[in-house]
């Protein structure tokens, strides 16, 4: 019989809407993709050749449980770099993937019954690596014209003698928001609790500073990789950072049950970290002419922008004005023009009444989608 835990994970609605889509370019249709959150470049170059370099040198075998150790402390480095930071290479460990680095830190952290603050909205998956390993969600709803960013107090109010983590996402994922460093700061606040730091987006902020949670507190894990900003989704590499007291732990969890991350893939994250400057920058730059152009563009079909987003390559678009029900009007989206966004309640009920919009494509196909979705809204109305 399947467990209960395994019925009760929730499906990822927006691989349900691109797999319709897929369904329909399969059967002829032209669709255009603005529901997943890929970016579209290819990965640099010097990434590439260090992946082919470290194959045909041989280094294709089980690395170190936590990773190469060259490539930890490249990872120290470049939140030294980048955020003035000291952490060791025995705080790190390296996966295939941020989403084993979070189910793994969940595992160690959590006991049956214990509890992880996350917003409402908030990144889909989010509850189901804390109920998978026995833990409850607690849910604290924000707002829209508060940049769906928390409210200190209402932390305050969630927060019981079970409360072991609170999840924090800057750039956001729904949203594209960028925590500020006084939000970051109310966060760090909450001593009795780890607070859990996803950094995936971070490197793709097109105003303002971006802020890593250990700049304000060492009671954090930070979940990061290398699919986002160095367009490597699928190599599958990530990485978690801890307090140096989990090291061992981490250590024991992860041969256990993954044993290490690729060797070959590994050998490329070096390069990433330490070669592709340049070529970020010029992804950058496309992605913010192509977030100007969205933020833009939704505004003048009706949508409603509370505030800009300023990270990561999604905008989180208020459709109240035409819709109710979002799951509903994705996949109507997607059905009557051929366009796949993501409907907001994936992301929870804060999110119902919301699309959210990836510019992770190319601007023609941007421009195009968009005039279909303005065609599908003048149609509706």
């Amino acid at each position: 019989m399947i467990s209960h835990r395994a019925r009760d994970v929730k499906p990822f609605i927006v691989m349900d809407v691109m797999a319709r889509a897929e369904a329909l370019e399969k059967a002829g249709e032209s669709v255009i993709h603005l529901e997943v959150g890929e970016p579209d470049f290819d990965t640099p170059k010097a990434v590439q050749d260090a992946a082919i370099r470290a194959i045909q040198g041989g280094k294709t075998h089980y690395t170190h449980a936590m990773g190469l150790l060259e490539l930890r402390i490249a990872i120290c480095e470049h939140y030294r770099a980048e955020y003035g930071v000291t952490i060791a290479p025995e705080q790190v460990m390296v996966t295939s993937g941020t989403s084993p680095a979070m189910l793994l830190m969940m595992i160690a952290l959590l006991e049956n019954g214990d509890e992880v603050v996350i917003s409402n909205p908030h990144y889909a998956c989010y509850p189901n690596f804390i109920r998978s390993v026995g833990g409850t969600c607690i849910e604290v709803r924000t707002f829209p014209e508060d940049g769906f960013q928390y409210r200190p107090e209402d932390i305050k109010r969630a927060i019981t003698k079970r409360t072991s983590g609170i999840v924090i996402n800057s750039p956001s994922n729904p949203t594209g928001i960028v925590m500020t460093e006084e939000q970051m700061r109310q966060v760090a606040a909450f001593e009795d609790q780890y607070i859990i730091s996803d950094e995936i987006y971070h490197g793709l902020v097109y105003k303002g500073a971006q802020h890593s949670i250990l700049e304000f507190t060492d009671r954090a894990f930070v979940i990061n990789g290398f699919s986002k900003l160095y367009a490597m989704t699928g190599w599958r590499l990530g990485y978690l950072i801890f307090p140096l007291e989990f090291s061992d732990t981490m250590q024991r969890i992860h041969q256990n049950f993954m044993i290490s991350a690729n060797s070959f893939v590994q050998w490329a994250g070096i390069a990433a970290l330490t070669e592709t400057a340049a070529d970020i920058e010029r992804m950058k730059a496309i992605y913010n002419e192509r977030r100007e152009y969205m933020i833009a563009r939704l505004r003048e079909i009706g949508f409603t922008i509370h505030v800009e987003p300023t990270g990561a390559f999604y905008v989180f678009a208020d459709a109240r004005a035409f819709c109710e029900d979002s799951y509903r009007e994705a996949f109507e989206i997607v059905d009557a023009v051929k366009v796949g966004v993501t409907p907001g309640v994936d992301f929870g009920s804060g999110g119902e009444g919301f699309l959210r919009f990836s510019y992770a494509n190319s601007m023609e196909n941007i421009r195009e989608g968009l005039d279909r979705v303005e065609r599908y809204f003048r149609g509706a109305r």
